[in-house]
């Protein structure tokens, strides 16, 4: 058993004082208030470790290279189809271990990589059809990350198109085909889970969803939806249905899926979605420009919400989760569209990505911590829940997974030079 005492922590019932905690085995067994310090003592605030619900690792590669011009988001998806032109496993494998790394530094202790780069190419096998998925799960595992593998499924090029290009990559052929890869597919180690997802509705057809929502069989299903007001047009068009319609009559929209984005809904999509997830990715739908979608409103219908990076553009949890607010706040002109126990709830859902029984600091649940420094020049003078507002992700120093510490002193302790091997590895994709 190991004991730490925390001059502040974050509990379910708020921010406290002078919390004692307990892990054994991975798990809190205990959580006390004790004025008086024993066992090992953390100076700062402990927070429950966040949730990365939204994912793709190599998006990473993008940083810093589709911010210099005026173009849409279809533009910057050509960028993105260079980058996963080039990806071999074997440099997927590296590049991942680094994001991920940086990901655990900022203090996401699970992640969801919603993972599509499945071929060397069109018609083309790897020996092990799964060899990227297989890459992810050990890049996460050296990076110390639970990690939840939604395997993709990406047989079209939009509606009543096929794919093209390097879309050929992500293509098994159909749902079927999809399934019989996916299944044949186990992850090991602990911290490695499986889910599916559905790309989009332009990438699956209507009568291929029912497959796909088959082989969820209880497992997390992620699926984009209504990111971009062009692709539910085209839906519309196509169908005459908008993509939650659809989803819906596929019986794809259950407690155990997550509706990535959910941005340009109507009041009947909304009602759809109750009692499932929502992921916001606040970085990137303003960085691609896709609008600002109906959080406060999801969450009266009862849709639960969560939190991701996306694209990367940036890795940091704090500014997801207070975006999520300060989001809300633009599009209502209101302020308090959010407590602070509802945007913590939203960055630490863990259960969106299969990984019940985390993000919260309580007996039973599973020992991921994240200690920030109360006293840097960002965070200075906040007090109790309004960490949430000043921390970055520069101020995180030590993050535990699993009983485990991968962050000390801000140093990752299995890949410590991780600024290093972005640049190595980014560098060599845009050669």
């Amino acid at each position: 058993m190991s004991t730490y005492w925390a001059r502040r922590a974050w509990l379910p019932d708020g921010v406290a004082e002078h919390v004692r905690i307990e892990i054994s085995h991975a798990v809190i067994t205990a959580v006390s208030r004790d004025e008086k310090p024993s066992g090992t003592a953390l100076s700062g605030t402990i927070v429950p470790g966040f949730a990365n619900t939204h994912s793709h690792a190599f998006h990473r590669a993008l940083r810093g290279r589709t911010h210099d011009d005026r173009g849409s988001f279809w533009t910057w998806r050509e960028r993105m189809y260079a980058v996963a032109g080039r990806l071999q496993p074997d440099s997927y494998y590296r590049l991942a271990r680094a994001v991920y790394a940086e990901m655990v530094l900022a203090g996401y202790t699970s992640v969801a990589e919603f993972h599509y780069l499945h071929h060397p190419a069109r018609g083309r096998r790897y020996a092990d059809p799964n060899e990227f998925s297989c890459a992810l799960v050990a890049a996460a595992a050296d990076a110390g990350i639970r990690l939840t593998l939604l395997d993709t499924c990406y047989v079209a090029g939009g509606f009543g198109k096929p794919t093209e290009g390097v879309q050929g990559r992500f293509d098994d052929g159909d749902a079927e085909a999809w399934a019989q890869r996916f299944e044949s597919f186990r992850p090991a180690g602990e911290l490695a889970r499986v889910g599916v997802a559905v790309h989009s509705v332009r990438a699956v057809p209507a009568e291929q969803l029912p497959v796909v929502v088959r082989t969820a069989s209880g497992r997390p299903l992620h699926v984009h939806l209504s990111e971009q007001l062009e692709e539910n047009e085209e839906c519309l068009a196509y169908y005459g249905r908008t993509p939650t319609e659809l989803l819906h009559e596929a019986d794809a929209l259950t407690p155990d899926t997550v509706a990535v984005h959910a941005t340009h809904l109507t009041g009947t999509d909304i009602a759809a979605l109750t009692g499932s997830w929502a992921s916001f990715c606040p970085s990137t739908e303003a960085d691609l420009g896709d609008g600002i979608g109906p959080a406060r409103g999801l969450a009266d219908a009862g849709v639960r919400l969560c939190l991701g990076s996306d694209g990367q553009s940036v890795v940091d949890p704090w500014f997801e989760a207070r975006a999520l607010e300060l989001h809300e706040r633009l599009a209502s002109g209101q302020r308090g569209r959010f407590d602070a126990a509802e945007i913590m709830a939203a960055a630490a859902a863990h259960g969106a990505s299969g990984w019940p029984g985390l993000g919260s600091i309580a007996v039973g649940q599973g020992a991921d911590l994240v200690h920030v420094n109360p006293d840097s020049v960002r965070t200075a003078g906040a007090d109790g829940p309004g960490i949430l507002f000043a921390a970055t992700a520069a101020d995180v120093t030590d993050v535990m997974v699993a009983g485990r510490w991968r962050v000390r002193d801000g140093v990752h302790t299995g890949v410590p030079e991780v600024a290093r091997e972005l640049n190595t590895e980014i560098g060599a994709l845009w050669q």
